[in-house]
């Protein structure tokens, strides 16, 4: 089986397997797709990738969502059922490592009768639970595929992922570069995803290790998500240690603020929401992990706070881009207000 470049081939099964397995960014449509493997950002691109094709296809496609570690005895049965309009359904599961019995029961059930116009997504996130349903679905032949989002641990993994990022958005970019934003961002595969459409959104020309240098200078961990991260934590004496060796190793202001926007305006969409990343994810335009990374991020805050500290980053937005006359004096005000979780 052929693996698209930029992907991380699927591991192979001790157990037999009859369906296809795939990586992400080869996701179709099946009556029953297996998304499986630790690494969520992976996960949810599959998904998310799933549902845009089968709205490109159909516009009605009507999208439910369920919560496997609290299913209730014939909820699978009911979304699946035929509707008036008969407009195509896909129902995303959740949490199926952590499923109940019925959900185990009455999906092995569906699999010998899937409905027609539906398409069923299991998103398994490993462990043991739920053998009996996975060794099930990979026996379903002409019913199932599995989407196979393993981790990817190796740094050539990490850099066909950028490579592929830069190449599916038309961009040039160099090993150099590559290389660079990798050593940068080589703990957390969404920050990197992050930074390569940062890049590719704010850069007109082809990237270099220069523009890389420019935008995350002081990496491996000073970078701007890292001082961002130590800031909403409220580590005060640490980030802003991070940020003066982050400028002192020639790091841009403005992506510095770039970061703690994009942290801080995600943190404010999520805040006072109610129910699962999941069932979040459509109605706030976000990806499940998305939601769960803002979810720790917003430990100890509050809406009071969080509204200053916005009101704060665009004060600080505005000085460092001409404004004002000593950005990094602006920076430094913005942790302490920020570290401080908006009370100064």
């Amino acid at each position: 089986m052929a693996v698209a470049r930029g992907a991380k081939a699927p591991a192979k099964s001790a157990a037999k397997v009859a369906i296809p397995q795939i990586a992400w960014n080869e996701v179709r449509p099946a009556s029953v797709v297996l998304v499986s493997g630790t690494e969520s950002f992976l996960a949810d691109r599959a998904i998310r990738r799933l549902r845009d094709l089968l709205k490109a296809e159909d516009p009605s496609l009507e999208v439910t969502d369920i919560d496997a570690a609290s299913y209730a005895p014939g909820e699978l049965m009911t979304l699946a059922s035929p509707s008036l309009f008969d407009e195509p359904r896909l129902i995303r599961v959740s949490s199926v490592e952590k499923c109940t019995d019925a959900f185990i029961e009455e999906t092995l059930a569906y699999l010998a009768y899937p409905a027609d116009d539906t398409y069923l997504v299991l998103r398994h996130g490993g462990g043991v639970r739920g053998k009996k349903l996975l060794e099930g679905v990979r026996a379903a032949a002409g019913v199932a595929v599995e989407v196979v989002c393993a981790e990817l641990k190796r740094d050539t993994d990490k850099y066909e992922f950028a490579s592929a990022e830069f190449r599916a958005a038309g961009k040039r970019v160099t090993p150099g570069a590559l290389r660079a934003l990798v050593s940068a961002f080589t703990d957390d595969l969404a920050e990197l995803s992050a930074a390569c459409n940062q890049l590719i959104s704010d850069t007109t020309e082809e990237v270099t290790e220069v523009t890389v240098e420019r935008y995350y200078a002081g990496r491996v961990e000073t970078n701007a998500f890292a001082v961002a991260d130590s800031a909403l934590a409220g580590h005060y004496g640490e980030s802003l240690a991070l940020l003066r060796h982050a400028l002192a190793s020639g790091a841009d202001p403005v992506p510095m603020v770039a970061a703690f926007a994009m942290k801080l305006r995600t943190m404010a969409k999520v805040l006072g929401a109610r129910g699962g990343s999941a069932q979040l994810a459509g109605q706030l335009g976000m990806a499940p992990w998305q939601i769960d990374r803002a979810r720790r991020d917003l430990a100890g805050w509050d809406g009071k706070g969080l509204g200053r500290c916005i009101q704060v980053l665009a004060e600080t937005d505005e000085s460092i881009k001409g404004a004002g006359r000593d950005p990094v004096f602006a920076l430094e005000r913005m942790i302490s207000i920020i570290s401080a979780r908006g009370t100064l």
